[in-house]
């Protein structure tokens, strides 16, 4: 299992008239948190993508506790605990300032080949940077 935290504050722009975040925001705040995970694993999307693999999202699921509010700073914490293959799978907590959970979620990825459009298996590179994470459960 890999686990990573980011923290984002909550801008004026991402808020409706209550002072809440706007519930479509909350996939922008799973996003940039799972950006952030896969680069401390000295991983990016634009090297995947320059070595012709894509990852679309084709599942979310958002569960809404509390809201998040105008100028928060709210932890992202991002959990893979499933070792990729064709797909991957993030599960996300969303921790207020004052360490209240607000929101849970979950995506899921799929590896695919720019070229053909099609699924495939992540790239060496990505494999042998997670790969540590999940070793040490089968063991």
């Amino acid at each position: 299992m890999f686990t990573h935290t980011t923290k984002i504050r909550v801008r004026y722009g991402e808020t409706d008239q209550m002072g809440y975040m706007y519930y479509g925001n909350y996939a922008q705040f799973y996003e940039v948190g799972r950006v952030e995970m896969l680069r401390s694993l000295g991983l990016t999307y634009s090297s995947m993508e320059a070595s012709g693999i894509m990852m679309p999202v084709m599942e979310m699921k958002c569960k809404y506790l509390k809201p998040a509010r105008y100028d928060e700073e709210i932890s992202v914490k991002v959990i893979m605990d499933k070792m990729p293959g064709i797909r991957i799978h993030f599960r996300y907590e969303l921790n207020n300032e004052q360490g209240e959970l607000i929101n849970t979620g979950e995506t899921a990825l799929v590896f695919v080949n720019m070229a053909s459009g099609r699924p495939c298996l992540p790239g060496q590179d990505f494999l042998d940077a997670v790969k540590p994470f999940f070793d040490k459960l089968e063991k």
